[in-house]
């Protein structure tokens, strides 16, 4: 029975590899002096990491059966806390400005978290939907609704993490030869590594699985599942924070209405990955092909010159495939254990 759930596993972790593999092909054949071009496929890597670190955190909210859906303001929060400190009270230490930045949004999460166990709520949507309008909210506020810039604002180290790269190279003429790995995307990996160790590895992580899985079990076994749900919110509000230190340098500025599309790509690149809205499924290397895959399309879209409105009708079926797979699915797997009982 093992062998053939790691068969499955590994079925379906390939056949969202495929899925991204034929979608590079097509726009690769599609517009071929355009998508191939090293700093084009440099670009998406850039364009994914946002998302790669935000779908994690939802990753963790999937597994238990739940979801986050103000992963977006919350990130979007991040930034523009950051943008007042750095504006109004001057503050320009990139270290002192990404702590603060991380730390509202862990508290948010934190608050998320809360609300769900403490109040006995039947299901995060409401709670986190509410939060999503609050935090939105928020950020307009300080702000004052306007947009603030980073560029040339003494706080270069901090952009360094979302714009720049590594392993430049440079012909013999000094130009530019390839254009290096970005930060923000070796940070992905590095962070996906570690989220890999700890839900494969640790007790905590196996938990997190058990609660989504069999909430029943979990009660029954002894394990804490108010405070797992309330570490899963809390870290979900910190990798949405960690997307907004990361967006400082990749967007250059702090817009309250930048994330309108981010807790969408998030749910869609988990759920494609192989996530279930169900819980107790889902791996996070999946949902980095997920990440890919989403960024993929927005990057060959714009390419392609294709509208804003086209982009989120594109974007809207992704989601609605995606969350037609998994009932699919769902109902595939019942039936199997129905018949297997038998």
């Amino acid at each position: 029975m093992k062998k053939n759930n790691s068969a499955k596993e590994l079925l379906q972790k390939l056949g969202t590899l495929l899925a991204l593999i034929i979608l590079i092909a097509i726009f690769w054949i599609a517009m071929p002096d355009k998508f191939p071009r090293v700093s084009n496929i440099m670009n998406i890597l850039k364009q994914a990491s946002i998302n790669c670190l935000i779908a994690s955190g939802m990753l963790c909210a999937l597994i238990t059966a739940g979801i986050d859906l103000s992963v977006g303001s919350n990130c979007v929060l991040c930034t523009c806390t950051i943008g007042v400190l750095m504006q109004s009270f001057g503050i320009t230490n990139a270290f002192l400005l990404a702590i603060c930045g991380l730390a509202v949004s862990t508290f948010a999460g934190f608050i998320n978290g809360t609300l769900l166990t403490r109040l006995d709520l039947p299901h995060p949507f409401v709670s986190t939907m509410g939060m999503k309008n609050v935090l939105l909210g928020i950020a307009l506020v300080i702000t004052g609704s306007k947009s603030i810039g980073f560029t040339n604002q003494g706080v270069d180290s901090l952009m360094w993490i979302g714009g720049e790269s590594l392993f430049k190279t440079y012909d013999a003429d000094g130009k530019l030869d390839f254009p290096g790995i970005p930060v923000s995307f070796i940070l992905v990996i590095f962070v996906f590594i570690l989220f890999d160790i700890f839900l494969k590895k640790s007790a905590l992580g196996r938990q997190i699985y058990c609660c989504g899985g069999n909430p029943e079990a979990a009660r029954l076994s002894g394990i804490p599942s108010k405070n797992v749900l309330t570490f899963v919110y809390t870290l979900s509000g910190f990798m949405a924070g960690l997307a907004g230190v990361v967006s400082v340098g990749r967007l250059a500025s702090a817009n309250a209405n930048a994330g309108s599309t981010y807790d969408n790509d998030a749910i869609a690149a988990c759920i494609v990955g192989g996530a279930s809205f169900t819980g107790g499924k889902g791996t996070i290397w999946g949902t980095l092909i997920g990440a890919l895959l989403m960024a993929v399309i927005r990057n060959g879209l714009n390419l392609a010159g294709a509208s804003n409105d086209i982009q989120y009708i594109v974007i809207g079926a992704v989601i609605i495939l995606a969350v037609t797979i998994d009932v699919v699915r769902n109902k595939m797997e019942a039936k199997a254990r129905k018949m297997a009982a038998a």
